[in-house]
């Protein structure tokens, strides 16, 4: 594609500010002339060749295009009967230079936003732009359309017309049409018309349409007043802000490009979402907030970095009232849309628009993206995410995961409800449930051995960290290389019961003899774990028995105390009560002394309490022990039942997932 800047008039009608340069050179900001805003325009679309037809001060238009220094190769073509002919015959004296190719014509005193240009860059076929909400000038253009189309251009059409400018893009078939046009004009001396009276006759084959471009800044400059309209209408333009929101810790060429679209509308303000907002709808961030936001301050064209706390764009739109939201087309449908139709709402209020650009959708960027979540399932990043996730979103969630293929169940099942992401936090890996998958019972008869296997095959196939079930943590001997093997295993924390003994599922309670274990016994147990772990993300946490086995509330907060002073990363309480009441006197009791340990809730029993009333009472995780294993097994009875009974296979098909879901939850190897 080239360009073509029609410079050959004299520029009578500017008065004094024409008497020692061209029109073009006129100043219409404080760094830019009408030329060199152009011709930046021009370089920032990407397009290399310029041709410009001149006529007086054409030294002095050369020399000043060559010192802008701009990547453009310039070809000059004289007029050189600029005194005597319209530009139509420019046109004819540049012809050889603009054959066979794309071209963007513009005359050399016309002013446009960027938003203009990138429409008419991006409109995929000949366009001219037009107006539908500026009234028909009385002596300037006006574009007649019928038909969806341009069919006469002109100053002196009025019926069934449109304000238009002479900014064209123009398909080298359609250019062709119009230029064969323009040299039949000249040739016959019809050189004092403009060419668009060329055009005219050839409007049936040489198909322009119209590209409304409404109340975009698109106007020509032929005096000092408009002059004056287009430097305030272009003040206004260059105070508009515009808005962004990342959550991305990579940036890639496809951000970048959609990054340098939005900062030629106006000055662009990137809101980054909070570390909370992404881990609750995408995945643990690689970077911290911090240093995404840093990252995007160093992007060239960003004038300003905030923080997004949540997906909803609501509170920074009614802050910094941006004419322009910019985003990817990609949240036309799926979960995002509320979120996208909210910030119609929002923008409406105000009247600023939404700008939506095509969505990058490119393999190497999935691939960067699955590079992501290759480093966070490396053992040392995800250690270290079970305590910065709670740290970022005060209260975490978790799922039992007891094999490879339920830890992809938990890793990659997501919710969506009013633009938002629902998804588990981390994985918990059961004494129970593993017991219970190999058909033993849970009394930790399945050595630690087997149990690291499990562990193992969860993670060989997932990013999220895990939480084991340490039991009681057997004897404190054993329990440091516990500790050891669970930590070089890039485990986030294990969580160990203050009992002793022949271990007795928690849940029941005092129907059989369980015996608790001494504080002091138990705190240098917590102690000889700690001494053994090699970082400080790793977590041990200390699970409390105090209300299962009836011992009393002032036992449970004794403990828990003594368990922190002695190190614990954080307590563990536990009830069988259908009710939460002594759970949330515990946490408040406890918070009263302590506001920082985190607490861990189970609630299998008191399962009516939702995660939003744990966190507004003090929680830090909510760990859903057991709730695949116990839906699953019922599950597969019933298959096995349905094939029994009706000798065959078919009727279970209803109950099965299709085998192809299943393969697409397993991750493939590159």
């Amino acid at each position: 594609m080239k360009a073509l800047i029609l410079n050959s008039g004299m520029g009578s009608r500017m008065g004094v500010l024409t008497s020692e340069h061209p029109k073009c050179m006129t100043e219409v900001s404080g760094q830019d002339t009408i030329l060199s805003r152009q011709l930046r325009q021009i370089a920032d679309a990407g397009i290399g060749e310029v041709v410009m037809t001149t006529g007086l001060f054409d030294s002095v238009l050369v020399n000043y295009c060559r010192s802008l220094e701009l990547p453009l190769h310039y070809t000059f073509i004289k007029n050189p009967l600029y005194q005597e002919t319209n530009y139509i015959y420019s046109i004819y004296c540049a012809r050889e230079a603009l054959r066979d190719d794309d071209i963007l014509l513009m005359h050399g005193d016309l002013v446009f936003e960027n938003h203009v240009m990138d429409a008419v860059l991006a409109s995929g076929t000949s366009c001219m732009t037009v107006s539908s909400t500026l009234p028909l000038p009385e002596k300037d253009f006006k574009a007649v359309i019928r038909d969806g189309r341009i069919v006469c251009v002109g100053i002196e059409y009025f019926n069934d017309a449109m304000a238009a400018q002479p900014l064209y893009l123009l398909k080298q078939a359609d250019w062709a049409v119009w230029l064969a046009r323009i040299e039949s004009f000249c040739e016959s001396r019809k050189v004092n018309c403009y060419a668009e009276n060329a055009f005219n006759e050839v409007s049936e084959e040489c198909r322009i349409l119209p590209l409304d471009v409404k109340d975009g800044l698109c106007a020509e400059i032929d005096n000092p007043e408009d002059l004056a309209v287009v430097r305030e209408k272009l003040r206004r333009v260059e105070q508009r802000t515009v808005y962004m929101c990342f959550s991305t810790d990579m940036v890639h060429s496809g951000h970048i490009a959609i990054i340098r679209k939005a900062a030629r509308l106006g000055r662009l303000i990137i809101g980054v979402l909070s570390d909370e907002a992404v881990i609750s709808y995408k995945r643990f961030p690689l970077l911290p907030f911090a240093e995404r936001k840093a990252l995007f301050e160093n992007i060239n064209g960003v004038s300003r970095v905030v923080e997004q706390r949540t997906l909803s764009y609501r509170e920074n739109l009614e802050r910094y009232r941006p004419d322009f939201v910019v985003h990817g087309d990609d949240w036309v449908t799926g979960f995002q849309r509320p979120v996208r139709e909210e910030v119609l709402a929002v923008l409406s209020a105000y009247g600023g628009r939404l700008v939506e650009f095509p969505y990058a959708d490119d393999e190497k960027y999935r691939t960067l993206e699955e590079r992501a979540r290759t480093n966070l399932s490396l053992p040392d990043v995800r250690r270290a995410r079970l305590r910065k996730a709670m740290e970022m979103k005060g209260l975490v969630t978790a799922l039992e995961a007891h094999s490879g293929i339920t830890g992809l169940i938990v890793e990659k099942t997501v919710t969506y409800e009013n633009g938002e992401a629902r998804q588990f936090d981390a994985m918990w890996v059961s004494s129970l449930c593993d017991s219970t998958a190999k058909g033993k019972p849970d009394i930790e008869l399945v050595d630690m051995t087997s149990r690291f296997r499990t562990i193992d095959d969860i993670m060989e196939v997932t990013t999220k960290p895990i939480i084991f079930d340490g039991d009681t943590g057997g004897l404190t001997e054993h329990f440091v290389y516990t500790v050891r093997s669970l930590e070089r295993m890039g485990v986030s924390a294990v969580i160990i019961e203050d009992k002793t003994g022949l271990k007795k599922n928690s849940l029941f309670g005092t129907e059989v003899a369980q015996t608790q274990d001494s504080i002091e016994n138990f705190c240098a147990k917590i102690m000889a774990g700690k001494r053994a772990q090699k970082t400080k993300e790793f977590m041990i946490i200390a699970r409390i028995e105090s209300l299962i086995l009836e011992r009393g509330m002032e036992d449970a907060l004794a403990r828990a105390a003594a368990y922190v002073k002695a190190g614990a990363d954080g307590i563990m309480i536990h009830s069988r009560k259908k009710e939460p009441d002594e759970i949330f006197e515990f946490v408040k009791r406890f918070r009263e002394t302590d506001p920082v340990s985190p607490v861990v809730v189970v609630p299998t029993s008191f399962n009516t309490v939702t995660e939003e009333e744990f966190r507004s009472r003090g929680v830090n995780a909510v760990i859903y022990a057991n709730q695949l294993t116990r839906t699953g097994f019922p599950a597969m009875q019933n298959a096995a039942k349905t094939i029994l009974m009706h000798h065959r296979a078919k009727e279970c098909d209803d109950l099965c997932m299709p085998i192809k879901e299943i393969i697409n939850l397993i991750p493939e190897e590159e």
